[in-house]
C-alpha cells in the first residue's frame, strides 16, 4: 500500500516529455526576422554534461558555473506555452530555439555582461522547481521574461535536478547543496553598481533553496541585502511551520514577500503525502484563520489563485502558463507596486489585474501589503490549518545561538 501511494504520489510531482538535447545553437535565417529573443545569464551548481546538447546534467558539481545564453521565441505562439520543437534541431519559426552559448569564466565578465543587459538596473533571478532539466529551466525563464514583458535583466539559477519522477529526496537535498552558492551569487548580484534592485522568483521546491539563501545572509548579517527588494515564491513546496521559522530568521529588514498559493495543486498534495502529510505553504487558504491575521501582520501578500485556470493538468505551474499572472509579476510584483489603490477593495483589484481588465491603479512602489489577497470565490474550509503565529513572531528564544 504505501509503495503504491509514492508512485501515485511521485506520478503526480512529473513533468511533461519533450526532445532532450536543445542546447546546440542554431543560426537565425531571413524567415526568422519576427522573432523575438531573450538573452539571460544562467548560474548553477550542475555537473558539465561534456554535450553541447545539453550542457548540464543532473548531478552536483563543486564548482558553479556561469553561461550566457540566448533563447528565440517564435512570433506565432499562445502566451504562456513553451513550444518545444518536435524534432531536433529546432525551427525558430515555429519552436524555442538557442542562438548563442557562451561559457563566463570570471565575476568581471559576468558583470560586464550585465552591463550590456542592463534594464535600468533591476534584475531578476529565477530558481526552478522539482524535476527540471537543464534546459527546462533556461526555457521556462525565456518564457516568463517573454510573456511577461518585464523590464529587468533575467538571471537563471539552476541546481542538480535528476529530473527523474523518483528523484524527489535527491532533489531535495540538492537545494541544500547549493544554498551557499545562491547566496554567493545573489552577494555578487547585489555589489554590482550597476543593480539597483534585486527580485527572486522561485518555484515549488526551488523557493527552499530561496528561502535556506536568504536565511544564511540573515544570519551572517544581520539582515538580508537591501537591494533585495521583492521575493515571489509560486506554490511553495515548503513546511509551513519551517517557511515561518526561515522567515523570522533572516532579520530585519526583509524583502516583501508575495507568495502564490492554490488549493487545488496536486503535486503539493503528492509532495505533503510523501513528507508526512505536512501542510504546504502553497497549499493553504490564505482567507482561512489562523492564516489571514499571521500572514497580515508578517506583512506576507498571499495571492489565491484556486480558481483560475491554465494549461497545467497538476494546476503547479499556474504562475507561468496562466498568461494574466504572467503579467502581474512582469508589470507589478517585480516594479513593487501595489495591486490596489484606496479606490480598489483587495480582492477586486486582484480579480481585476488577473482578468485582465484592472484600470489604472496606483504606481506608488509599496513596502507592504497589509492584508492577504484573494481573486475568486474561496473554497470549502479545509479540514485542518496549522497554527504558526508564534513562529512569524520574533521570538528571542527561537533566535539561533551565535556563541
Amino acid at each position: 500500500m504505501c509503495r503504491r501511494l509514492t508512485i501515485a504520489a511521485s506520478l503526480l510531482l512529473s513533468g511533461c516529455g519533450h526532445p532532450a538535447g536543445v542546447m546546440t545553437p542554431v543560426a537565425l535565417g531571413p524567415a526568422t526576422l519576427k522573432t523575438s529573443q531573450v538573452d539571460m545569464l544562467v548560474a548553477t551548481t550542475r555537473q558539465p554534461s561534456g554535450n553541447p546538447a545539453t550542457l548540464f546534467n543532473g548531478e552536483r558539481s563543486p564548482k558553479p558555473y556561469l553561461t550566457e545564453i540566448a533563447v528565440s521565441i517564435p512570433a506565432k505562439r499562445d502566451p504562456g506555452t513553451v513550444q518545444w520543437p518536435k524534432r531536433l534541431p529546432p525551427n525558430p519559426s515555429t519552436d524555442f530555439a538557442v542562438t548563442r552559448v557562451k561559457q563566463i569564466d570570471t565575476v568581471l565578465e559576468g558583470r560586464a555582461w550585465f552591463k550590456q543587459h542592463v534594464e535600468d538596473g533591476h534584475a531578476l533571478v529565477f530558481i526552478h522547481g522539482f524535476n527540471n532539466k537543464y534546459e527546462d529551466s533556461v526555457f521556462r525563464l525565456a518564457q516568463i521574461v517573454h510573456d511577461s514583458s518585464m523590464k529587468a535583466t533575467p538571471i537563471l539559477f539552476t541546481w542538480p535536478s535528476r529530473a527523474s519522477l523518483f528523484a524527489y529526496e535527491y532533489d531535495k537535498e540538492s537545494t541544500n547543496y547549493s544554498r551557499t552558492a545562491l547566496e554567493q551569487a545573489l552577494r555578487i548580484l547585489a555589489q554590482d553598481p550597476s543593480v539597483k534592485d534585486i527580485t527572486i522568483l522561485a518555484h515549488s521546491m526551488g523557493t527552499w533553496l530561496a528561502m535556506e539563501s536568504l536565511r544564511q545572509m540573515g544570519i551572517r548579517d544581520g539582515h538580508v541585502d537591501r537591494k533585495i527588494r521583492d521575493v515571489i515564491l509560486a506554490s511553495p513546496d515548503i513546511d509551513i511551520q519551517v517557511f515561518a521559522k526561515q522567515f523570522v530568521e533572516m532579520g530585519r529588514p526583509r524583502p516583501k514577500f508575495t507568495i502564490f498559493v492554490s488549493q487545488d495543486d496536486r503535486a503539493l498534495a503528492a509532495s505533503s503525502l510523501i513528507t508526512g502529510r505536512v501542510q504546504r505553504l502553497g497549499a493553504i487558504n490564505p482567507t482561512e484563520e489562523p492564516y489571514r491575521s499571521h500572514l497580515e501582520k508578517a506583512g506576507i501578500t498571499a495571492i489565491d489563485l484556486t480558481k483560475v485556470k491554465s494549461g497545467d493538468s497538476m494546476n503547479h505551474g499556474k504562475f507561468a502558463e496562466s498568461p494574466q499572472i504572467v503579467q502581474l509579476i512582469g508589470q507589478r510584483l517585480m516594479t513593487g507596486q501595489t495591486l490596489t489603490d484606496s479606490n480598489v477593495p483587495l480582492g477586486e483589484g486582484v480579480a481585476a489585474v488577473i482578468g485582465g481588465t484592472a484600470r489604472t491603479v496606483g504606481t506608488v512602489a509599496a513596502t507592504t501589503i497589509s492584508a492577504p489577497l484573494t481573486v475568486v470565490e474561496q473554497p470549502r474550509k479545509s479540514r485542518s490549518q496549522t497554527d504558526v503565529g508564534a513562529t512569524l513572531t520574533e521570538d528571542p528564544d527561537s533566535k539561533p545561538l551565535t556563541q
